[in-house]
């Protein structure tokens, strides 16, 4: 399956790296090569992710700190956010669609 990093989603793991590299450059790079792998997996098997906490996604644990949060659309996953698993997500004012500015084809 194809894979497709929503805007959001690529920020998240551009910001991880950021915070990550800053303070141990080997840690952002296993930290990124986890994300990787199990991006990998979901190109394999869309649906080994659980169900996730917002309708019409599905969620894998690449790390115990961290959720990706993706969605399957005919012959793609959308990866959608990577999550902090110490932060509130969905925050409480967009938990109803967080989101709804994304479109699938």
């Amino acid at each position: 399956m194809k894979i497709i990093w929503t805007p959001v989603a690529a920020q998240d793991r551009a910001d991880i790296w950021d915070y990550l590299q800053a303070a141990n450059p080997r840690a952002a790079i296993e930290m990124d090569l986890r994300f990787s792998e199990a991006v990998h997996r979901l190109s394999d098997n869309p649906l080994i992710g659980r169900a996730g906490i917002i309708a019409g996604t599905r969620e894998v644990i690449p790390h115990p700190s961290y959720r990706l949060v993706y969605q399957t659309e005919r012959d793609a996953v959308w990866i959608m956010a990577l999550v902090h698993t110490a932060r509130t997500w969905p925050q409480p004012k967009s938990s109803a669609r967080p989101f709804r500015n994304i479109t699938f084809n």
